[in-house]
């Protein structure tokens, strides 16, 4: 047995084989591809909104709750979709609801964050942060020079002193 090489039968590609599966070809005929999986995309598919950790909130006017998104044969529900139901849920106005903070679930299907749905329009430009009123459509966007700009006007007024840095460089005598 020692110099002896056994020689192992050849062995046929099975169909069943669990380390290679078989795998559908997908031929191109005419121009376009055909597949055996179905790729429809489905925008009116249902949604099930589903809320828990429910809060009432007095001091800031509001209910507060963590939302499960059920979306099967969907991609994601948009933030405005989810305003929508939830102001039909909580008998309220779609500007008094906020959405923020969601994660899609891996595989798909399932999506969960925060709402908070408001008392009055007042109460939520009071106490939403501003990034989110703007998200939402409640407040203007405040615009100022890019984050560069700042910085490199900080560093040139540095080469002054006093009123000079406020008024800028003197005009130099020609």
């Amino acid at each position: 047995m020692s110099g002896a090489s056994r020689a192992r039968p050849e062995r046929q590609p099975s169909l069943d084989n669990p380390r290679r599966p078989f795998l559908p070809v997908i031929l191109a005929v005419g121009g376009s591809v055909s597949s055996t999986y179905n790729t429809t995309i489905m925008a009116d598919a249902p949604v099930t909104l589903r809320t828990r950790k429910f809060i009432r909130n007095p001091l800031l006017a509001r209910k507060q709750m963590v939302v499960d998104v059920l979306h099967p044969n969907r991609a994601n529900v948009s933030k405005d979709e989810l305003r929508e139901k939830l102001a039909d849920l909580y008998k309220s106005n779609k500007d008094q609801v906020s959405v923020f903070g969601f994660r899609t679930q891996y595989g798909g299907g399932k999506s969960t964050g925060f709402a908070m749905v408001y008392d009055s329009q007042e109460a939520l430009k009071k106490f939403e942060p501003h990034y989110r009123l703007v998200r939402i459509g409640a407040a203007s966007k405040i615009e100022k020079p890019s984050r560069q700009q700042r910085k490199q006007r900080k560093n040139r007024s540095k080469k002054f002193r006093g009123t000079a840095k406020t008024k800028g460089p003197k005009k130099s005598k020609d």
